[in-house]
């Protein structure tokens, strides 16, 4: 483990447990049944004790989206050509993909970073080149990545994510660019969840029945090839992982440090969140779980983090979508909190009272 990483896992300390109970207790003075707002009192709490105040605060927001491509798509395990991966970073960075469109409703910055696209992105001012390589090898002849890669995929995500905290970031949603990343992504779940290829592995860019079993003995050979270690989550990354993937779990890592909170987006954010949370476990309570994706093994990997998605709208896109509209509701949990009246501040009588 390299030092800064070493560093970053360190500063990570428990939610604020003071400012929870504040939050809480404002909670239930305001003009309302106690719980009658569901999961965003829950989550205005949760936020309380990520930022360590009473009554946090949404307003500089951004979505960082990384980008890189996979070697296991010469498997043919995707519908899609892998030339896709940078056509839809020229997307993002010209403003046309959906995740552009939800992040202006949100107003969420974006921030776009080729981690290991395939092919060589021409110069763009809205776009942050930090390659580890020309994406990885194919998992299914050997390691998709040497460790020391992984872990300058995390260094990135990480220095990346310090430079957006330097200038002020309330909140930060993760997503995720990259043909084939759904296949490294369900062996990274089977591994770390000790759960069969087939139950956390869907269809991913919209694949027929002959295809996903074609896919699920893709991961089932790469596993048996590699032989990951679940205990050490950075050989599970480096054997079957993404640089985007590894990116990801450096930018939660420096979120949870920094004390922002970290929405995450689908299956493949989650994938990097069972890396995270495996390096640092402190970090779970600094994550919000955006959606339920559509992809099969997003549930089951949800549920073992021990995360309740806020969203449940069949979405698997990725990209950042999800999170954006995680987004949104954290804000608006964190908004009410503030301003709502209490029952004092309004005169509106507590439950119990009896008005003459």
């Amino acid at each position: 483990m390299s030092e800064l990483l070493f560093r970053i896992i360190e500063m990570i300390r428990p939610l604020d447990r003071e400012a929870m109970a504040r939050a809480q207790a404002r909670q239930n003075l305001l003009t309302k049944p106690q719980g009658s707002l569901g999961r965003l009192e829950e989550l205005s709490v949760q936020l309380a004790g990520i930022q360590g105040r009473p009554l946090p605060q949404i307003r500089h927001k951004a979505i960082i989206t990384m980008a890189s491509d996979h070697g296991v798509v010469a498997e043919g395990v995707s519908a899609y050509p892998q030339e896709v991966t940078s056509q839809m970073v020229y997307n993002f960075l010209s403003g046309g993909a959906a995740v552009n469109v939800i992040s202006r409703q949100v107003g969420a910055r974006i921030i776009v970073v080729d981690m290991g696209v395939a092919t060589e992105l021409g110069a763009n001012p809205r776009l942050l080149s930090r390659k580890v390589a020309l994406g990885t090898q194919n998992m299914t002849l050997g390691p998709a990545m040497t460790e020391a890669q992984a872990v300058t995929a995390l260094e990135t995500g990480i220095t990346v994510m310090m430079s957006e905290v330097a200038p002020g970031l309330d909140i930060v949603g993760t997503g995720d660019m990259g043909i084939g990343n759904t296949t490294a992504s369900s062996a990274i779940c089977a591994i770390m969840m000790a759960r069969p290829v087939a139950e956390v592995t869907g269809r991913g860019t919209g694949l027929a029945d002959r295809q996903l079993k074609h896919k699920i003995g893709v991961i089932n050979r790469a596993l048996a090839v590699n032989q990951p270690d679940p205990a050490r989550p950075l050989d599970v990354l480096a054997k079957v992982g993404g640089f985007e993937i590894g990116g990801l779990v450096g930018v939660m890592l420096a979120a949870a440090a920094h004390r922002v909170p970290v929405v995450i987006d689908g299956f493949i954010s989650g994938a990097a969140a069972l890396i995270a949370t495996s390096l640092a476990p402190k970090l779970r309570g600094f994550l919000v779980a955006a959606h339920v994706s559509a992809e099969s093994g997003h549930k089951p990997l949800l549920n073992h983090l021990g995360l309740k998605p806020l969203l449940d709208l069949g979405m698997c896109l990725g990209e950042g979508t999800g999170a954006a509209l995680g987004i949104l509701l954290a804000e608006t949990a964190a908004r009410v909190l503030a301003e709502m009246a209490t029952f004092t501040e309004a005169g509106v009588s507590e439950r119990g009272d009896r008005a003459s």
